[in-house]
């Protein structure tokens, strides 16, 4: 199944084609649009000339930071994104060989997968299991074990991006985070 995220058709097709694309515009889905976030490695591409790991890590942080705040910016917030790009970037690069893929397909179990993940700038452990969700629904990576450390992630519905396929189906996520969003207002108001 291609990834139907941003709404754009190239930048989908950037996440399609680059695992490294696809966790770095995961680790964009912050306080952000999700379908913004994710088009983070298009814009990057566009402006930097490639979205290659080991490229990203070795740019010049003032310039990488500027490139990244440059209209439409990668993020509502460019300059603390850029930097946890870039972090990223040197991890895919010096752990993994450039190559992000491997940081799921050398994973021994689900669990071992989520403390991969959770060990990146920027992942917490709720951010973790959405992406692992999104590997197992939207790219076949399932490692034993998976179901259980994303929770209700792995459950049928709209609950994240993990669910996003089209249009409509990011309406019906984006209207689930609302009402969770209201349940949880009304227990802290309650």
């Amino acid at each position: 199944m291609a990834i139907q995220i941003t709404g754009d058709p190239g930048a989908d097709k950037i996440l399609d084609e680059s695992p490294f694309a696809l966790l770095a515009g995961m680790l964009l889905d912050q306080q952000y649009p999700m379908e913004h976030a994710f088009r983070g490695p298009a814009k990057v591409i566009d402006r930097f000339g490639n979205f290659d790991p080991a490229a990203i890590a070795a740019a010049d942080p003032q310039d990488f930071a500027a490139m990244a705040a440059t209209t439409p910016a990668i993020h509502r917030f460019p300059g603390s994104m850029s930097a946890k790009l870039q972090e990223l970037a040197r991890i895919v690069t010096d752990d993994y060989d450039g190559d992000a893929s491997r940081l799921w397909t050398q994973a021994a179990d689900g669990k071992d997968l989520l403390t991969r993940v959770m060990a990146l700038p920027g992942f917490g452990k709720q951010k973790a299991q959405i992406f692992i969700a999104l590997l197992a629904k939207q790219r076949g990576v399932r490692p034993e074990g998976w179901e259980q450390v994303v929770g209700d992630y792995a459950l049928e519905g709209y609950r994240s991006v993990a669910d996003v396929v089209d249009p409509a189906s990011l309406l019906k996520v984006r209207d689930f985070k609302k009402q969770k969003k209201a349940a949880a207002k009304a227990v802290a108001a309650g």
